[in-house]
């Protein structure tokens, strides 16, 4: 129950030790365990009912009933730009040039394209720029060289050592082949 006349800091106390616990639980079910993801999420729960304090009165509602709400739409907010981000950078990747994609799932091609573009986003720009013309662009070594501006023999060398680069970057991410 928070009091309408406690000072700030009474009040944030009182709201900790009332409700935190059950907060607590609450975001870490929201964030899937990650506990580092948890504690943001109840942290910045917590100043919106610090900068909100006037509407805390037990009067108007529940007062664990707006602070699980302020959580779980932060969370959703959150998850909506993840989301977006993921969304724009698979978008900027050129299409991959590769037959008998027929009988795949769509969404398993889109997920791996979110991986594969997240642990793309992680390589030098000169071995990401190796990688998209040798392999997502389908160009030779030597069309690749002249785009590039590099000798052909650059080319096999960033591409043998973007791969092993790619493949260290999706072990990393816990992609297992």
């Amino acid at each position: 129950m928070v009091q309408s006349e406690s000072s700030p800091v009474a009040l944030m106390q009182q709201l900790h030790d009332e409700h935190a616990g059950a907060l607590w639980g609450y975001c870490l079910r929201l964030t899937g365990n990650d506990r580092a993801h948890a504690e943001d999420l109840l942290q910045e729960t917590l100043l919106r009912a610090w900068r909100s304090s006037r509407l805390l009165d037990d009067s108007r509602g529940s007062v664990r009933s707006w602070l699980f709400t302020v959580a779980r739409n932060l969370a959703i907010d959150e998850w909506r730009t993840r989301r977006t981000r993921t969304e724009v950078a698979v978008a900027e990747l050129p299409e991959p040039v590769v037959g008998g994609q027929a009988g795949r799932d769509h969404t398993d091609q889109l997920l791996l394209s979110w991986v594969v573009s997240d642990a793309l986003s992680r390589l030098s720009e000169d071995h990401r720029a190796v990688l998209i013309c040798c392999y997502y662009r389908g160009m030779s070594v030597a069309d690749a060289a002249r785009q590039l501006d590099v000798p052909e023999g650059t080319v096999k060398s960033r591409t043998h050592y973007a791969l092993r680069a790619l493949r260290l970057a999706l072990e990393e991410m816990g992609v297992t082949a």
